[in-house]
């Protein structure tokens, strides 16, 4: 999986992934984190997802990161947004008040960029990479985020034999073997939502389960 596959998708406009409203998770889980309604929150592999309007509705500034420029204008022009553009390095770096989208590979992402967040949310990076990738982003995420910081982390789990990702099938196991070593790890929920996934459902998946978890980067 390489950067033009996102690239085909977006340009294609093949966003199965993109959900269309915010997250309800987000919704019941990020007063799980404790935070104050200030501070810099980072969202990795972040399309255009509305979920970053409504952390900046909460009174946080979202840095969100995402390899398609065609996702970071839409997300702009979606919600009727101008903002300014600038360079950072080899990134592209799109503003507008509370959000500052950050347009480039996130493995090459400065850590520094991260300096001064409170928190961070992931629904759909982890889950977007086969494994090898997400063993690699694993550890970059891990780079990105600085010691006591806490986020909420959103996976799904599957017969991986049954259907192609993406989005990748990501174990409880796979979780404590990759993410546990840099972050401390909370369950916070677990569900089978096969049966409000009708792909899955004609694939003849046999179980699909979501779940959250939050976790807290831990000292070295």
């Amino acid at each position: 999986m390489d950067p033009k596959f996102w690239h085909d998708k977006w340009q294609m406009q093949q966003i199965g992934f993109h959900q269309p409203e915010i997250n309800p998770y987000l919704q019941q889980f990020w007063s799980e984190l404790a935070l104050k309604p200030v501070g810099d929150i980072f969202v990795p592999l972040c399309g255009k997802s509305l979920d970053m309007c409504y952390l900046a509705e909460l009174g946080h500034k979202v840095i969100g990161c995402e390899l398609s420029q065609t996702a970071v204008e839409q997300f702009f022009t979606d919600n009727q947004l101008s903002y300014q553009a600038s360079q950072l390095g080899e990134h592209q770096v799109f503003s507008a008040n509370q959000i500052q989208l950050i347009q480039g590979d996130i493995f090459s992402l400065p850590v520094d960029v991260c300096n001064s967040i409170v928190g961070f949310y992931d629904r759909a990076a982890l889950i977007a990479f086969p494994d090898d990738m997400r063993k690699n982003y694993a550890q970059k995420l891990a780079e990105l985020i600085p010691v006591g910081v806490s986020g909420l982390l959103v996976t799904l789990d599957y017969d991986q034999d049954a259907l192609n990702g993406p989005p990748f099938a990501v174990s409880p196991d796979w979780v404590e073997a990759y993410i546990a070593p840099h972050f401390e790890v909370t369950q916070l929920f677990c569900e089978d939502v096969l049966a409000d996934n009708p792909r899955f459902v004609n694939k003849q998946v046999p179980w699909l389960n979501e779940a959250v978890y939050k976790l807290t980067r831990k000292a070295i």
